[in-house]
C-alpha cells in the first residue's frame, strides 16, 4: 500500500470549498493520511501554491500552513485543526502571512493550485525556535524524509475579481 493523503472535503485535484478559504471560515480542511513507511517517527505538513501571484506568471510559492513533529500515530488533522486541537507534540512553524496557523486559499487572479505535503520522517525534530519558515523546516528534514505523500486542490476566488 502507498503512502496516502486524503481529505474528505475534497477529491484529488478538485475545488477546495470555499468553508476552508479566505471567503469562508479560513479553517483547514480535514486530512487523513495511511501506510506511512516504516520507521516513521513524526510527520511535517507543509501547504503552499505554487502559482503565486498569477498562474500564468508565477513568481513564488505562497505558504499556507507549517506543522511539524506531528506524532507517528496520528492519521489525521481534524477539520479547524488548530492549537491545542492539534495532536499533541505537534509544533507550528511561520506561514506567509508572519503568523502560525492555517491560512486558506485566497488567490488574487485566477484557479491557483494548492499542494498539501506530508512528510514522513525518521525522527522527531528538536523544536526550532523561533517557529520555522517552510524553508527552515526542509533544511532540519534533510537526510530525515523516509516518504512524501501530496494532496492538491484548486480554487478560484467566488467574488468577482
Amino acid at each position: 500500500m502507498a503512502f496516502l493523503l486524503e481529505s474528505s472535503a475534497f477529491s484529488p485535484n478538485g475545488s477546495i470549498p470555499t468553508q476552508y478559504t479566505c471567503e469562508g471560515g479560513d479553517r483547514c480542511p480535514p486530512l487523513n493520511w495511511s501506510a506511512p513507511p516504516a520507521g516513521t517517527k513524526s510527520f511535517a505538513l507543509v501547504v503552499d501554491d505554487p502559482d503565486a501571484p498569477d498562474p500564468n506568471a508565477p513568481k513564488m510559492r505562497y505558504v499556507h500552513w507549517v506543522l511539524y513533529n506531528i506524532p507517528a500515530t496520528a492519521t489525521s488533522l481534524a477539520e479547524s485543526a488548530k492549537g491545542s486541537i492539534l495532536p499533541p507534540g505537534t509544533e507550528e512553524g511561520i506561514n506567509d502571512w508572519k503568523r502560525t496557523g492555517y491560512g486558506g486559499p485566497c488567490p488574487p487572479i485566477g484557479q491557483h493550485r494548492y499542494f498539501f505535503k506530508l512528510y514522513a520522517l525518521d525522527t522527531v525534530l528538536p523544536k526550532i525556535s523561533p517557529p520555522p519558515t517552510r524553508s527552515a523546516l526542509e533544511q532540519a528534514m534533510e537526510g530525515h524524509i523516509l516518504g512524501q505523500t501530496e494532496l492538491i486542490g484548486l480554487y478560484r476566488l467566488q467574488k468577482k475579481q
